[in-house]
C-alpha cells in the first residue's frame, strides 16, 4: 500500500513532467518565484535550453537549489522586492506558492517591472472550490506553514490585470490551477 507521501510524490511528478500549459522559446530567461529546491527549473531546464533563476525567502532553500543547479542564479528574496533589473525576464513561474505570498498586488506589479512585454507569467496554486475557501480562508492565516489565503481565478485574474497582464490560459484538474498570463 503506498503512503500519502508516495501518493504526493506520484501526483506531482506526473503534474510537474506535464509542462505543455508553458510556451519556452531557447534560451529563455525564466525566473522561478519561490523555487524552493529548484526542482521545478531543473525539470524545465532539462526539457528546454534555459538561463534559469529562482528566490525564495528560505536560505536553506536556496543553497539547496544551487547544489542542484549550480548553473542557474538563486537569490534570497521575497517575491515584491527583487535583485533584478527592468524587463529582464521572459518568463516567471510561481508554484504552489501564491497562497503563501503577505502582498499579491506588490508582487504583480514587481513581476510588471521585471518582465519583458510579451512575456509570460504562469502560476500553478491550489484552487479549493468556492465552499472549501469560504470555510478555509478565515482560519488559512492561522497556518504555521505561512499560508495568507486561498484565491478564486478571478481573484487572480483581477490582481494581475491591474498591472498589466491580460491571462491568455486558465486549466483546473485536481484541485491545482493553472494560470497564463501575458505582459502588455
Amino acid at each position: 500500500m503506498k503512503s500519502f507521501k508516495d501518493k504526493s510524490q506520484e501526483s506531482y511528478n506526473q503534474k510537474a513532467d506535464n509542462l505543455e500549459e508553458i510556451t519556452v522559446e531557447p534560451h529563455s530567461h525564466i525566473l522561478d518565484v519561490a523555487c524552493g529546491n529548484a526542482t521545478f527549473l531543473k525539470i524545465l531546464s532539462n526539457k528546454y535550453d534555459i538561463k534559469g533563476y529562482g528566490i525564495d525567502i528560505s536560505e536553506k532553500m536556496i543553497e539547496n537549489a544551487k547544489k542542484r543547479c549550480p548553473d542557474m542564479t538563486f537569490e534570497i528574496s521575497s517575491c515584491e522586492h527583487t535583485p533584478f533589473d527592468d524587463q529582464m525576464f521572459d518568463i516567471i513561474t510561481v508554484c504552489a506558492a501564491y497562497h503563501h505570498f503577505p502582498d499579491p498586488k506588490a508582487f504583480a506589479k514587481e513581476a510588471s517591472r521585471i518582465i519583458k512585454p510579451k512575456g509570460q507569467l504562469y502560476i500553478a496554486d491550489i484552487y479549493p472550490s468556492f465552499i472549501i475557501r469560504a470555510i478555509l480562508n478565515p482560519f488559512v492565516p492561522l497556518s504555521k506553514a505561512g499560508d495568507v489565503k486561498f484565491y478564486a481565478p478571478k481573484e487572480i485574474q483581477r490582481n494581475f490585470e491591474e498591472h498589466g497582464f491580460e491571462m491568455v490560459k486558465f486549466n483546473n484538474q485536481d484541485h491545482i490551477q493553472i494560470l497564463g498570463f501575458r505582459r502588455l
